[in-house]
């Protein structure tokens, strides 16, 4: 098997890649550097040190002869529970060459997810970093199905000592079975999304070079985790298909910490969420940090309000990138671009994925009318493992993903977000967008972070209202409840404005950074501190 498996016409718009049989994925992103002459260069940079090209591809081999070795077989599922760290790339891309099916973990999961995921994957290993054994020992203790192999990150980097460096790819196909992903779980238990092949290749070259422009220079450094579909492409999967570097921080992100890894390391590419961004914002009102390095910033995973993009931009001179993507798509497929922004919306159409919004069926709604998003591209997921009746009403007929978001076209061809299509409100008899309120509410210059929900009034009237958290140095109290309100009459239609004002400590999320708005709703009892409505 050799390169001949895959071509890339680049001089196509979007750029034209055929799959040849025998298609596996680790040459393209591992093996093909060192016939390139890439093999000296520093692939990963990490406060723990670097790894070359040369060291990554021998440590792919040598470990998915280690893990042939503990009896895994072609198909068999290795689940990964590992922060991000070398050895992450190793076991990942080992897997795959190796045949081996890897599954990263959400790492911020408790023990009843994992054990959960344990039975449902049906999964002959697990390999965790010993930071989480605290979660994963009790999940496999409680597991009624136990994988044939349970080890710790260290007890595989000792097989791999022992194992061959030498390691031919199992022939696979474009469209084979290549890795699973666990979708966040913010609506219910988590589903494994079975991704092909050739998914990686997909969005790494009509995405990650095509619109966002990642070359063999460039230095990549994504906060979001590589568990994350959104992390995985950032921080791995485009680097390595340009032959550029990664940059990882093992920690869970902070303003601080990010702040520290960029000015270390200096990348040119910054990945980030929406709530990294405005904490980051807070924390450059305190000091100043060198970014100087990066080129561009990207976001994902929830949508940017306009304010933080304009005051990033005034703060530091750089744009933020908003797109949107998700796990079953596997990455950004609406993105704004470096020469085509338009603030507070997910930008155009990724060319080689196309989109409708639908209000009926499969009905497409006229511009400027909300509707539910689907996408259809050649990097989205086969199907849910396990899960035919959740496969059936999200992969839809003639390729079709339905989003789960209700999203606006304008004239311009910009998607504007609406929120999930669970999340809409109608107010009056008229669809509201929580997102809307939200995005005036946070730049309010007291506000953080808002969610907007509807909640009945005292006549049994959907109305919206609000949870609010703080900027430091701000405090709650009735003045500031009134005066957001009337921040929103000032600027939105008259029945958007927010009837109720909760302010709050933190917002419930996913641990990937995606507020939870259906436990907003759930909570029958408002939080203890709030303003503005009943206790």
């Amino acid at each position: 098997m050799d390169l001949e498996t895959l071509k890339v016409d680049r001089s196509k718009s979007p750029a034209r890649i055929e799959f040849g049989p025998g298609f596996n994925a680790a040459i393209p992103f591992i093996d093909r550097h060192l016939g390139e002459g890439r093999g000296p260069k520093v692939a990963i940079r990490s406060a723990a040190g670097e790894v070359t090209y040369a060291q990554l591809a021998e440590n792919v081999n040598r470990c998915g002869n280690a893990l042939a070795g503990l009896g895994l077989k072609r198909g068999d599922r290795l689940l990964l529970i590992v922060k991000d760290c070398p050895e992450f790339f190793y076991l990942f891309w080992g897997a795959i060459k190796a045949g081996i099916v890897p599954v990263p973990l959400n790492t911020l999961l408790r023990a009843d997810d994992y054990r959960y995921i344990l039975e449902d994957s049906q999964c002959a290993a697990l390999v965790w970093s010993t930071e989480f054994e605290g979660e994963v020992k009790p999940a496999l203790a409680a597991a009624r199905t136990k994988p044939a192999v349970a080890q710790r990150v260290e007890g595989i980097s000792a097989e791999m000592s022992k194992a061959s460096p030498a390691l031919l790819a199992v022939p696979a196909a474009a469209t084979a079975p290549c890795f699973w992903l666990y979708s966040s779980g913010s609506t219910g238990r988590p589903k494994g999304a079975v991704h092909r092949q050739r998914d990686m290749v997909v969005t790494s070259q009509l995405y990650g070079a095509d619109v966002l422009g990642v070359r063999e220079d460039d230095v990549c450094f994504s906060a979001a985790k590589l568990f994350f579909a959104y992390g995985l492409g950032n921080g791995m999967t485009f680097p390595l298909w340009a032959g550029a570097t990664s940059v990882l921080l093992e920690s869970r992100p902070t303003p601080q910490s990010t702040f520290e890894t960029i000015e270390r390391f200096k990348p040119t590419l910054f990945f980030g969420v929406p709530t990294l961004y405005a904490a980051q914002l807070q924390a450059l009102d305190k000091a100043p940090a060198d970014l100087s390095s990066v080129r561009a910033c990207v976001s994902a995973g929830e949508a940017l309000p306009a304010d933080i993009f304009r005051r990033w931009k005034e703060k530091t001179g750089l744009v933020i990138l908003d797109g949107i993507g998700s796990t079953e798509a596997l990455h950004i497929f609406i993105s704004n671009r470096m020469d085509d922004v338009c603030p507070g919306t997910s930008g155009k159409v990724v060319p080689g994925y196309e989109a409708r919004i639908v209000t009926d069926g499969t009905s497409e709604a006229p511009v400027n009318e909300p509707g539910r998003l689907h996408v259809r591209g050649p990097s989205t997921a086969a199907f849910y493992w396990n899960n035919p009746q959740k496969t059936a009403g999200t992969m839809l007929p003639d390729d079709w993903l339905d989003t789960g978001d209700t999203y606006v076209r304008d004239e311009k061809g910009y998607y504007h977000y609406c929120g999930r299509s669970d999340d809409m409100l109608k107010v009056g008899g008229i669809w509201c967008s929580p997102i809307e309120i939200e995005s005036r509410l946070v730049s309010h210059p007291k506000v953080l972070e808002v969610a907007v929900i509807g909640a009945p009034d005292t006549s049994g009237l959907i109305k919206p209202e609000a949870y609010v958290v703080l900027r430091e140095g701000a405090a709650p109290s009735e003045a500031l409840a009134a005066e957001l309100m009337q921040h929103c009459k000032a600027a939105l239609a008259s029945y958007k404005f927010p009837r109720k004002i909760h302010f709050v400590t933190e917002l419930p999320k996913t641990a990937t950074g995606k507020i939870q708005r259906f436990r907003l709703r759930q909570i029958s009892d408002a939080p203890a501190e709030k303003t503005g409505g009943p206790r």
